[in-house]
C-alpha cells in the first residue's frame, strides 16, 4: 500500500529528521528541535495523524493539546522547516521497524540523521526504539541522537503531564511546560444573549472534538479574532446560577468591549490564570458583583509586562 506523505512546506530530503507525535510542541519537544538544528542541515518533521492511541485502543485517545494545523504551525516556529505528515492507519502499525526505515526514513525522506526522544519507539508492537536505530544506523547511512527526557517543576514535562494539569485547571503550570498558555479554538456561535443582557456580552465559541478543555472556572487570558487579540475574563462552565438544563460552555468576554460582533468567526481562547472555581450565586445581583471583581482581576494579570 502506498503511503504518501503530506507535506507542510518544501519536502525535504537527505537533511535531518526528528520523528514524534509532538502534540503541544512542548518544552520537551523543543529541545528535540533544537538539537536537530544544531546539524545544520534541513529540518523535517515526521509527524503522525491521527494519534496512534486512536488505532490501538480508541477509547483511550488523548485529547487533543493542538489540531494538526497549530501543531504544524508551532513545529515551524521552532525550527523546522518542512513537517511531513504521515497517516496513522491500522495497516501502517503493522509494519515492522526495519520497514518504517527503508520505506520512509530512507526510501521517501534519506535521512542523514535522525533525532528522536529517548522514548520513541516505532514499529509493529512498538519493537523499534532508539537503540534499534542505533544499531542499524551504519547500514542505512543516517546518524541517530536519542534525546533526554526534560524535567521542569519536578516532573517530566509530557503531552499527558499538561493534559492532566489542564483538566484540573492547572492552565499556568500548564503555560509553563507549552512556554505558551494553552489555547482552544473554534467559532463563535450562538448562545443564550445572557451575556449581553446584563452587560458582559461574551463570544461563545463551538470547540472541536476531543479538544483539550481546562476544567469548569473561570479564567483570565485572550481572545483572538482575525488581527485583534483582546484581553478577557473566561469562562467555561454550564452557568449554574440560571435555572434550566444547558451543556458546558466556553465563553470570552473582551474586557471593556461591548461592541463586538464576532458571529461566525473563528476565535482563539487562550488562558493565562485560573482566576476561580465555577460558582452558584443567589441571583444576578451577587454575580455582577463577583464578574466585576473577575474582570478586574483579569486585567490586572493580562497587563502584566512579557505576557501581553
Amino acid at each position: 500500500m502506498s503511503r504518501d506523505i503530506k507535506w507542510f512546506g518544501e519536502p525535504i530530503e537527505g537533511g535531518t529528521v526528528a520523528i514524534g507525535i509532538f502534540d503541544g510542541v512542548h518544552l520537551g519537544h523543543q529541545e528535540i528541535l533544537n538539537i536537530a538544528n544544531d546539524f545544520g542541515d534541513p529540518l523535517a518533521v515526521l509527524t503522525f495523524d491521527p494519534h496512534p492511541t486512536s488505532i490501538f485502543a480508541p477509547d483511550r485517545t488523548p485529547t487533543k493539546l493542538l489540531n494538526l494545523e497549530d501543531r504544524v504551525h508551532q513545529l515551524m516556529l521552532h525550527g523546522a522547516e518542512a513537517v511531513a505528515v504521515l497517516e496513522f492507519t491500522a495497516e501502517f502499525a503493522t509494519l515492522l521497524p526495519e520497514q518504517f526505515i527503508e520505506e520512509i526514513l530512507v526510501g521517501k525522506l534519506k535521512a542523514k540523521h535522525i533525532v528522536v526522544g529517548k522514548n520513541f519507539t516505532f514499529g509493529a508492537n512498538a519493537a523499534g526504539d532508539v537503540n534499534y536505530l542505533t544499531s542499524v544506523s551504519n547500514k542505512y547511512g543516517f546518524s541517530v541522537t536519542g534525546v533526554d527526557l526534560v524535567e521542569h517543576e519536578h516532573g517530566i514535562v509530557s503531552s499527558t503531564r499538561i493534559r492532566k494539569h489542564l483538566l484540573n485547571g492547572g492552565v499556568e503550570i500548564a503555560r509553563e511546560l507549552l512556554t505558551r498558555p494553552h489555547q482552544l479554538i473554534g467559532p463563535v456561535i450562538h448562545g443564550e444573549a445572557r451575556g449581553r443582557e446584563i452587560g458582559y456580552p461574551t463570544a461563545n465559541i463551538e470547540v472541536a472534538p476531543n479538544s483539550t478543555i481546562p476544567s469548569d472556572g473561570v479564567y483570565a487570558g485572550w481572545l483572538t479574532v482575525g488581527l485583534n487579540r483582546w484581553p478577557a475574563a473566561i469562562s467555561i462552565g454550564t452557568n449554574p446560577t440560571f435555572a434550566g438544563v444547558r451543556g458546558r460552555q466556553v465563553e470570552a468576554y473582551a474586557l471593556d468591549r461591548d461592541d463586538l460582533d464576532l458571529y461566525g468567526e473563528e476565535a482563539i481562547i487562550e488562558f493565562g490564570w485560573r482566576l476561580r472555581d465555577t460558582l452558584k450565586f443567589d441571583g444576578l445581583d451577587p454575580l455582577l458583583i463577583q464578574m466585576k471583581k473577575d474582570c478586574d482581576k483579569a486585567r490586572d494579570l493580562t497587563s502584566l509586562r512579557g505576557l501581553e
